[in-house]
């Protein structure tokens, strides 16, 4: 999943980076609302996390214009305002949630899973796909409750896959959503990643439709069980 997070206080961009890499998501940064406008406007996001009092362009301005170009993905709206009035605007211009600074990152996280997981039409924090299992809080997988072992970006292969389940995603998206924008994005390796997730999760369950993409279902013999 790919989050782009527009915050001018650098250390506090730092901070969101780490902490949002370290929890599985690839992440795209902007100082300013010009630059965050711009990559809203031309990069595909699964969730932004903006702020309001930005240079350049605040942040109500830029969402406006983001809802306005039809860009449907959530938005958490980050800012040290805590009036009534400006959580109001920001709700009207399109956000989706609101967090006042001072934060802490476990309830970012936990609002940003949040609203990932119904964008994607999923409401536990836990997703299943048959005995295939993810952890959104934890960013871990399990299968027949065993944990498995992954890396950095199969997992992000992994839960794309299994907030998109059973939906045929297609190569260039799964590349556009688990790379930032700096890494150097090679679509060849997809294939490699979707081969390691079969030898841990079992072959049967990432279908290859040819020309199209990959699509995550539940093997047949447990749906079978489950029928």
């Amino acid at each position: 999943m790919r989050i782009l997070v527009v915050e001018d206080d650098a250390d506090l961009r730092r901070q969101l980076a780490d902490v949002l890499s370290q929890s599985g998501y690839a992440v795209d940064l902007a100082a300013d609302g010009e630059d965050g406008q711009f990559l809203g406007e031309t990069e595909p996001y699964d969730a932004v996390v903006l702020d309001l009092g930005l240079p350049k362009i605040d942040g109500v301005s830029v969402l406006k214009s983001w809802r306005k170009e039809g860009k449907t993905f959530p938005v958490l709206i980050l800012t040290a305002r805590d009036q009534w009035s400006e959580k109001v605007s920001g709700f009207d211009a399109g956000a989706d949630d609101y967090l006042t600074k001072p934060f802490i990152t476990e309830e970012l996280l936990a609002r940003l899973r949040a609203l990932l997981r119904r964008a994607a039409g999923h409401s536990a924090a836990t997703i299943e796909c048959g005995k295939l299992m993810v952890d959104t809080r934890a960013a871990r997988a399990t299968v027949n409750g065993e944990p498995i072992k992954l890396t950095a970006h199969e997992y992000r292969v992994l839960s794309y896959l299994m907030h998109h389940q059973g939906r045929v995603v297609p190569r260039t998206e799964l590349v556009e959503h688990i790379y930032d924008q700096d890494f150097d994005r090679d679509s060849n390796t997809i294939e490699v990643f979707i081969g390691r997730l079969r030898r841990k999760i079992g072959q049967d369950r990432i279908q290859t439709e040819r020309g199209l993409g990959y699509r995550l279902i539940v093997p047949e013999d447990e749906a079978r069980v489950a029928g």
